[in-house]
């Protein structure tokens, strides 16, 4: 079985505002780095457009209409300090969300072993009720909710390393006791969420904050000693993970100091921890990484690692 990309063309039509940081050219770098030779074994597909009834797994029908709403006829739209949108913001987040289900759907009937979704807008700070940090629907959430509902899965596991605490994950996951969130994150910083104490109604949240410039040594200790052994305990039928490369220390936004070997890490030891408990089942998906060397270098190795469990 292949690994899958599933690719967002229509995120290239995202648009914010000039100097923005979550800006098209980081796209764009993403899918320049997967062109290359080593990644022709990919399964290619263009993401599906997610439908309502996917969007209200976690999202009320408000706050779809809000988002739909927003959308300018033309130039942009601010929906807060950090968040803007643009005429092609609808079908891109829509195409965020249905390649994350696709990747779900394509890897849980096997015909792909593992699959990464190269999106934007991201998803990891969209709340239930509220668009934030660049992010307007809960991408992996999302996911992992139709895992559980249209699969029938008991026990899913999401693993987000962006540097920034995936609270909207956290709140549309807070009362599922069928999955795992695991954040490491810096803090402080934005957006100020992901405590030790934010359990979850289940008990089913592990937030593991890091200091700023936390480097290999500490990350991999932490990584060793408590995100694997609560994975091994949960033990997961699917791994979801928020694969954002924004502890990189060359990212702009951010100041741990995570190398790209330390991404390649990482995935292997979530990758072996997927092939112990769930036949190697596992979905990532874009979420930051703003400085666009560091973060093509970052993906490729990742994606290069999730096509190591292929041979």
């Amino acid at each position: 079985m292949p690994t899958l990309l599933v690719e967002n063309h229509d995120g290239l039509l995202h648009k914010m505002p000039l100097g923005h940081p979550e800006q098209i050219a980081r796209l764009e770098a993403v899918f320049a780095a997967l062109s290359a030779p080593a990644f022709d074994a990919l399964a290619r597909v263009e993401a599906p457009e997610a439908t309502e009834d996917d969007l209200l797994l976690c999202h009320p029908p408000g706050h779809i209409a809000t988002i739909r709403a927003s959308i300018p006829q033309s130039g942009l739209a601010a929906i807060d300090a950090d968040t803007s949108v643009s005429p092609g913001s609808w079908n891109a987040a829509l195409k965020g969300v249905g390649g994350c289900l696709h990747a779900v759907d394509q890897v849980l009937s096997d015909a792909a072993r593992n699959a990464f979704v190269a999106t934007r807008p991201p998803g990891h700070h969209a709340e239930g009720t509220r668009p934030m940090g660049f992010c307007l629907f809960g991408n992996i959430a999302i996911a992992a909710k139709h895992a559980l509902k249209r699969h029938g899965l008991s026990r899913v596991a999401v693993v987000d390393f962006d540097v920034h605490h995936g609270n909207g994950t956290q709140n549309l996951l807070w009362d599922e006791a069928r999955v795992l969130f695991i954040s490491t994150h810096q803090m402080p910083l934005y957006p100020g969420t992901g405590a030790p104490g934010e359990c979850g109604a289940a008990g089913t949240i592990l937030n593991l904050p890091l200091n700023p410039g936390t480097g290999e040594a500490e990350m991999r200790q932490v990584y060793a000693s408590r995100v694997l052994p609560g994975l091994e305990s949960f033990g997961p039928e699917l791994v979801l993970i928020s694969a954002g490369f924004d502890a990189h220390r060359a990212d702009p936004l951010a100041s741990l100091a995570w190398e790209t070997e330390d991404f390649v890490w990482i995935t292997r030891q979530l990758c072996a921890l997927a092939n112990r408990h769930c036949r190697g089942r596992v979905v990532s998906a874009l979420e930051g990484g703003y400085d666009l060397s560091a973060l093509a270098a970052s993906v490729a190795a990742h994606v290069m690692v999730l096509m190591e469990q292929t041979g």
